[in-house]
C-alpha cells in the first residue's frame, strides 16, 4: 500500500475498538524472533489453540484462519497473526493476534472483531453496479484526475466498523492535485450500493556521498566492472535510482503495474554527490543514506532485519515529478519529489526516510488500516520511527527533534509537523475527541505524535538539540518523560504484538499498557507514565 509523508487527503471512517482476552503475559526486553513464511508448528499450535477458544475466536459457521506473521519472544512465548475468512470471503477487520505462554498455555487474543459474524455472503448488488458506485462524483474523489477502475471488485465483509458489512472492495487510481498518484479503495454496501468508506491507498519518507542535508556520509556500494553503484549489498541490496523528473504512468497509478523504476544511479569512482542540487546524485544519497539508517535502527533496536522482517531490501526513487512538494511508500519503494525549490527543496530528509520506511514496517506488522483513527495510528507509528531514526544516526548535520521534515523546509525551518505540540501546523490535534477519526489522518495523527512526546520528555518547556519545546497536556496534569527509548520501544511492541488493523486511540492505550507491562512490569513507572501520558491527550 501507499502512504504519502502528510499532503495528500484521504477519506475516513471510524475504527473499531482493540481487546485483550485473558491476556497476563510477562515477557523479557530482549529482541524477537518473527516468521512469516507458511504455518510452522508454532502457528499450527496457534490455530488449534484458537479453535479450542471458540469465544475469544468469535466463533461463526465458515470460518477460517489463514497466518501471517509469528513473533516469538525470548522466554518462548509466542504471537501468531491470523487474517480471517467467512464462507472464503476475507474479513477487514477480522484479524486476530494469538497469545501464548512459553509452556503453550493460552494467554488471549488481540483483536477488534466485537461479536461473532451472522451475515451472509451473498450481495444483492452487482460488481458492476458497485464499480459506477465508486466512480460516481463525490467529494472524496473531487481532486482526484483520470479517475478510473483498476481491476475487478472483489466481495469482502468490512467489520473495520461497529456493524459488519458484505462490501464490494472497488479500486480506483488517478492523480491528486499535488502530483500524488491516488490508489483508492471504496466500500460499497453489497446489499443497498451505499458507499460505506474510502481509503487512500498512498502512504503519505565502502564509499561515501556528499548529501544535501547530512553532510559526507558512508555509503556500501556495489562495484559492477569498474562502475560503482548506489546499491548496498549489505542491507538487502537496497538501491536508488533517478526517475529524471517523470512521473508514473496512468497505467501504474490505476492497475499498480508497468511503474517507471528509474535510472540507477553509478559513478566511475566510490563518490556520490557535491552536497547541493547542482549534482542530482546529492538528493540520491540523502536516500540511500536514509534507507540505511533506517535499516540499521530498526535491526540494532528490535532485531528487525528489514523493512518486511526477512531481509529483503527496497528501493529509492528520487527526482519525480516536476515541482512535487512529496514523498510516498508503494509496498515495494519510496519515492521523493523535488519541492518547489522556494519554500520547499527535495524531500529526501532522514526523518523522512525513516517515516516511509516505517509506513512498510507498520503495513507488515498491524496493518494499520489508513483510514479513521487507526489510519492517524498509522501515521503517528511513521512519525515516531522518523523521529526515533533521526536521534539514532546521531548526525551533527542533521541532530534528532521532533519536528517533521525541518531540513528541507527552506522557509523557516520548522517542518510539517511537530510532535510537541501538533496544533502548530493549524490542523493537527493535540487531544483526541470524536471528531478525530473523522478527519484526515496527518491531521489525526497529531494524538498519537502528542501521547509519544509526552511519555518520552514530559510537559513543559525544555531545549533539546537547540530547538525549544513547551508541551502542554490536555487535562492540565504534569507528565514526567520515561525517555525516548523506553517509549519506543513500548510503541514498537504494541505494534507487532498487540494492534490489529483496526485498532483506535483507546485501543491503542491497551496495547501500549500490555506492552509496557511485558517489558517493565505492571508497577513500573513506565507503564504508569504511558497510562498518565494517554490521559494527557483525553484517551481514556
Amino acid at each position: 500500500m501507499r502512504r504519502t509523508l502528510g499532503l495528500a487527503t484521504a477519506a475516513v471512517l471510524a475504527a473499531g475498538t482493540f481487546g485483550v482476552q485473558a491476556a497476563d503475559a510477562t515477557a523479557p526486553t530482549a529482541h524477537l524472533t518473527s516468521h512469516r513464511s507458511g504455518h510452522t508448528g508454532i502457528a499450527a499450535a496457534a490455530i488449534n489453540a484458537l479453535e479450542h477458544h471458540p469465544g475469544a475466536a468469535r466463533d461463526a459457521a465458515g470460518q477460517a484462519f489463514g497466518v501471517t506473521d509469528t513473533i516469538t519472544d525470548p522466554d518462548g512465548s509466542t504471537h501468531v497473526r491470523l487474517d480471517r475468512t467467512i464462507h472464503g470471503v476475507p474479513v477487514l477487520g477480522g484479524d486476530v493476534v494469538v497469545h501464548r505462554g512459553p509452556a503453550a498455555g493460552w494467554r488471549g487474543v488481540s483483536q477488534t472483531l466485537r461479536s461473532p459474524l451472522r451475515l451472509s455472503t451473498t450481495p444483492a448488488v452487482t460488481a458492476a453496479a458497485a464499480s459506477a458506485r465508486a466512480l460516481a462524483p463525490a467529494r472524496a474523489t473531487r481532486t482526484i484526475a483520470g479517475l478510473r477502475s483498476a481491476g475487478a471488485p472483489r466481495l469482502v465483509v468490512d467489520a473495520t466498523a461497529a456493524r459488519p458489512h458484505l462490501a464490494w472492495q472497488v479500486t480506483t487510481g488517478g492523480v491528486h492535485q499535488d502530483g500524488t498518484p491516488s490508489r483508492l479503495e471504496t466500500y460499497v454496501d453489497a446489499r443497498t450500493g451505499t458507499v460505506l468508506r474510502r481509503e487512500e491507498q498512498i502512504e503519505t519518507v565502502d564509499g561515501s556521498g556528499q548529501s544535501l542535508y547530512g553532510g559526507t556520509v558512508p555509503l556500501q556500494l556495489t562495484l559492477s566492472g569498474s562502475t560503482y553503484q548506489l546499491k548496498d549489498p549489505t542491507r538487502g541490496n537496497t538501491y536508488t535510482t533517478d526517475m529524471n523528473n517523470a512521473e508514473d504512468s496512468m497505467l501504474c497509478q490505476i492497475f499498480g503495474s508497468g511503474c517507471k523504476t528509474g535510472t540507477l544511479f553509478t559513478s566511475p569512482d566510490n563518490l556520490f554527490g557535491n552536497g547541493s542540487t547542482s549534482s542530482r546524485e546529492s538528493a540520491a544519497v540523502d536516500a540511500q543514506y536514509g534507507t540505511n539508517m533506517t535499516w540499521d535502527f530498526y535491526k540494532s533496536t528490535f532485531g528487525r532485519n528489514g523493512i518486511f522482517g526477512d531481509g529483503t531490501g527496497s528501493y529509492n526513487r528520487v527526482h519525480y515529478g516536476s515541482g512535487y512538494v512529496n514523498a510516498f511508500w508503494d509496498g515495494t519503494k519510496m519515492t521523493y519529489g523535488d519541492g518547489d525549490g522556494t519554500n520547499y527543496g527535495p524531500l529526501t530528509s532522514l526523518d523522512v526516510a525513516g517515516h516511509e520506511m516505517s509506513h512498510g514496517v507498520t503495513e507488515n506488522t498491524a496493518g494499520l488500516d489508513y483510514s479513521g483513527e487507526s489510519g492517524g495510528l498509522n501515521e503517528a507509528t511513521s512519525d515516531i520511527f522518523g523521529t526515533m531514526v533521526e536521534f539514532y544516526a546521531a548526525n551533527a548535520n542533521d541532530p534528532g527533534d521532533y519536528l517533521i521534515g525541518e531540513e528541507f523546509d527552506l522557509a523557516n525551518h520548522a517542518g510539517f509537523r511537530r510532535m510537541d505540540k501538533p496544533s502548530s501546523d493549524g490542523a493537527s490535534y493535540d487531544c483526541w475527541s470524536t471528531l478525530v477519526g473523522q478527519d484526515d489522518v496527518h491531521y489525526s495523527s497529531g494524538v498519537g505524535n502528542h501521547f509519544f512526546y509526552l511519555l518520552s520528555e514530559g510537559s513543559g518547556a525544555k531545549t533539546l538539540n537547540g530547538v525549544s519545546y513547551n508541551s502542554p497536556t490536555c487535562n492540565g496534569s504534569t507528565v514526567t518523560g520515561i525517555g525516548r527509548d523506553a517509549a519506543a520501544a513500548i510503541w514498537y511492541r504494541a505494534l507487532t504484538v498487540y494492534m490489529t488493523s483496526s485498532t483506535n486511540y483507546k485501543g491503542a492505550r491497551t496495547a501500549t499498557l500490555s506492552a509496557a507491562k511485558d517489558l517493565y512490569g505492571a508497577a513500573s513507572t513506565q507503564y504508569a507514565a504511558v497510562g498518565a501520558a494517554w490521559s494527557a491527550v483525553s484517551v481514556s
